[in-house]
């Protein structure tokens, strides 16, 4: 009777304790393979993941993975948790479609306008779990510049935007997604392929490829301050494209590291600047307020779901 009754404590101990973002953690981790293919996805550096992970193995109280030559594996007890982890996930990404479906079966169109080559692992599983709860809504996902994105938020002819807006517009609602950070990148024929550049005002004399329209200004403002992009050998409007361009060795260009994360990795782009001194923003969720049809509300609601406590905080500006 006292093995079950401290049993039972330990269950409710884990319960009030249990923090939902460790089992995000947990499964970004097994998602990837690995601890440090987690921390690029989830845009986090390596040693806050194992932090995490550590911790939620203490909340736990068994090891939930071993390392191994590819990466790491799940013990049994993580298994076991894998389990109860997915369980928990539909549970609380479903309550905010739940909520909207008790009032009748949503239908309609949800228009997302969004930069080019996002990557946001809670914004896809986001759209995954909408459409399992909302199989009779379309979702339409379109690519835009970010000032277009944000006029077309304004104009109605977007719900939802997802965008580097600075939250400068002041009629709009901007919700943290994400933050980004933009790197320099070359490719493998440029003579600093391997090294890395201590002062950025060195390169002024560098042919550059920009992205157009879709530049964040906290770019456009770090590139005025060093001088750099006077001289400009290519551009393109996706960053898939500006990517080609880097690694065929036309030009250097900032990148986000998200982006270029798996070129790196491939050797074929190589990062120039230190990590320090990077510039860097948020991707903003943006919409008008309250102006939402009930799909997009559900959406929105969904998204903000599976981001992080201090991403879901609205920051209305007015």
């Amino acid at each position: 009777m006292s093995d079950r009754l401290g049993t039972s404590r330990n269950g409710q101990f884990f319960a009030r304790n249990l923090d939902w973002n460790l089992v995000k953690l947990f499964l970004g981790i097994v998602r990837s393979g690995g601890i440090g293919t987690a921390a690029r996805a989830l845009n986090k550096q390596q040693p806050t993941v194992s932090a995490g992970l550590k911790r939620l193995e203490e909340h736990v109280g068994a090891t939930l993975f071993v390392r191994t030559a590819r990466g790491v594996a799940l013990t049994p007890a993580g298994r076991t948790f894998l389990t109860a982890a997915k369980e928990i996930e539909v549970l609380i990404s479903g309550m905010p479609g739940e909520a909207a479906r008790a009032s009748g079966r949503l239908q309609g169109i949800v228009t997302v306008r969004v930069i080019s080559d996002l990557v946001s692992p809670e914004f896809d599983q986001a759209m995954v779990t909408f459409h399992q709860l909302n199989p009779e809504v379309e979702i339409r996902l379109d690519i835009a510049p970010w000032r277009e994105v944000v006029m077309s938020v304004k104009d109605g002819s977007a719900d939802i935007g997802i965008a580097c807006d600075g939250a400068t517009s002041t009629d709009l609602f901007h919700r943290p997604l994400m933050r980004e950070w933009q790197q320099l990148y070359c490719g493998r024929a440029h003579a600093a392929f391997g090294k890395g550049i201590h002062d950025p005002a060195d390169l002024t004399d560098e042919v550059f490829i920009l992205t157009g329209e879709d530049e964040p200004a906290e770019l456009a403002s770090f590139r005025q301050r060093y001088g750099l992009g006077q001289h400009v050998g290519g551009s393109a409007e996706t960053l898939h494209e500006v990517k080609r361009l880097i690694q065929i060795g036309i030009g250097v260009g900032f990148l986000p590291t998200v982006v270029a994360a798996d070129a790196v990795d491939a050797k074929e782009l190589w990062p120039m600047l230190r990590a320090d001194i990077l510039p860097t923003y948020h991707v903003y969720l943006i919409t008008r307020g309250k102006e939402l049809s009930p799909p997009s509300r559900a959406l929105l609601d969904v998204i903000e779901a599976h981001l992080q406590p201090e991403e879901v905080a609205e920051h209305a500006t007015s």
